[in-house]
């Protein structure tokens, strides 16, 4: 069997990053997805359910803004439950198990050449102020260096 989702859209709010009661980090996020269609044809938007679990969660709460290009790959998932007046329920969503920036450094309101842990080249908008739910940056080692040289050199 399959079940693999890719979606690409923009994020319709900030991921919100709970954690369950074994203190195990989710984030929640809402992707609007246009439909494609042929020339002349009005475009539909779904608006789709994201989950993120563990060190993704983190990273995605961390990192990720409204109205951000995002690309998701994950799996569909299907909960069934019971609401408060005994009708079931039924919610699709789909758990990630990657989640990529879909924009260039330019449009997303370009890059810092360092921020307050001085780190070189992070995205502004993660520069201003971590959100209060994100753990601090860790130190950048310094026995990396850039590497220097053409588009030549590269093996592909």
């Amino acid at each position: 069997m399959l079940n693999k989702v890719i979606l690409m859209g923009r994020l319709t709010r900030d991921p919100e990053l709970r954690h369950t009661s074994s203190n195990i980090p989710v984030a929640s996020l809402t992707l609007a997805v246009d439909r494609s269609f042929g020339r002349g044809e009005q475009k539909e938007t779904d608006f789709i359910d994201v989950v993120c679990w563990r060190q993704q969660a983190d990273f995605v709460a961390k990192w990720f803004t409204k109205g951000q290009l995002v690309a998701v790959s994950g799996r569909l998932q299907v909960r069934n439950w019971e609401d408060k007046d005994g009708n079931k329920r039924r919610a699709y969503e789909v758990v990630a198990d990657e989640v990529h920036f879909a924009e260039s450094r330019k449009s997303t309101g370009g890059y810092d050449r360092q921020d307050s842990y001085g780190n070189q080249d992070t995205p502004a908008y993660a520069s201003a102020a971590p959100r209060a739910n994100a753990a601090p940056l860790p130190e950048t080692p310094s026995d990396f260096s850039e590497l220097l040289g053409s588009d030549d050199d590269l093996p592909f």
